[in-house]
């Protein structure tokens, strides 16, 4: 018989520490959310102090235990003053949410050496600084661990304009994969990356007008019939952050309403 107490615990995050990056997204505030009305203790990181103020007011308001600092996850001092932050404020690691982004599509024939870079550095050089010091903490912990990467559809499919974004983030699926075959057997820490189609966010608004042609010519590519909602992709984020996803390491996770499919 499968253990009944696992069955009542394989999702609870209660009591664990998270640090989220990207925590001022639509996504990242989404999974700090989430993360925090289910007992988790949740560090919000990113770079503008007064959007993390106002997001752990709210969640403080709403019962979450949390904390902010600001900083650049491209920027290693940035990082550890984050992770020093955390333990000072909760004494350890537990998991590792990475929510941030950038993008500035452009022709490769007009875009410069350094905007390309600037977007290497934000979605792929970041990543690699925050998976260092993090699971060099995670092993001193000697607990284990999560790390869960936001990645993108576009790291496994070509789009023009795209030769920074996709590059990166198709990178970035080889990081979460060779990262898993370094970390999980040898420290116990699980890394996989969630893969989003195009969600809801300030950004994004203007995609989801339901009368224009760029969301019904969106809609032929995507089974589930609709855009993303930031509520959707909790699931995954509390998914792989738990007990449940224990034996699930290196994935790249489809959030895409089935985009990938067809």
């Amino acid at each position: 018989m499968i253990d009944n107490n696992f069955l009542n615990n394989m999702f609870k995050l209660e009591d664990k520490v998270a640090i989220v990056t990207g925590a001022t997204g639509a996504l990242g505030k989404a999974v700090a959310e989430a993360y925090g009305l289910q007992g988790v203790k949740v560090i919000l990181t990113a770079r503008n102090k007064d959007k993390l103020q106002n997001i752990c007011t709210e969640m403080t308001a709403a019962g979450c235990d949390c904390a902010f600092i600001t900083g650049d996850p491209a920027i290693p001092d940035d990082v550890k003053n984050v992770i020093n932050f955390t333990l000072k404020t909760y004494g350890e690691v537990n998991i590792l949410t990475v929510c941030h982004g950038y993008n500035a599509p452009k022709p490769i024939v007009e875009q410069s050496v350094e905007a390309w870079q600037a977007i290497m550095d934000a979605d792929c050089k970041s990543v690699y600084i925050l998976a260092k010091y993090t699971a060099e903490q995670m092993i001193s912990q000697g607990k284990g661990g999560k790390m869960i990467i936001v990645s993108s559809a576009r790291s496994k499919m070509g789009m023009a304009g795209y030769t920074g974004y996709c590059t990166a983030k198709g990178g970035l699926d080889l990081m979460v994969q060779s990262l898993a075959c370094e970390l999980s057997t040898a420290h116990n820490i699980n890394v996989n990356s969630i893969n989003p189609t195009v969600f809801r966010s300030d950004l994004t608004e203007w995609m989801f007008d339901s009368g224009s042609a760029v969301y019904q010519n969106f809609l032929k590519r995507l089974p589930i019939g609709r855009l993303g909602e930031p509520q959707d992709f909790v699931g995954l984020a509390t998914f792989l952050a738990s007990p449940a996803s224990d034996f699930l390491t290196g994935g790249n996770y489809d959030a895409t309403g089935g985009y990938w499919a067809c």
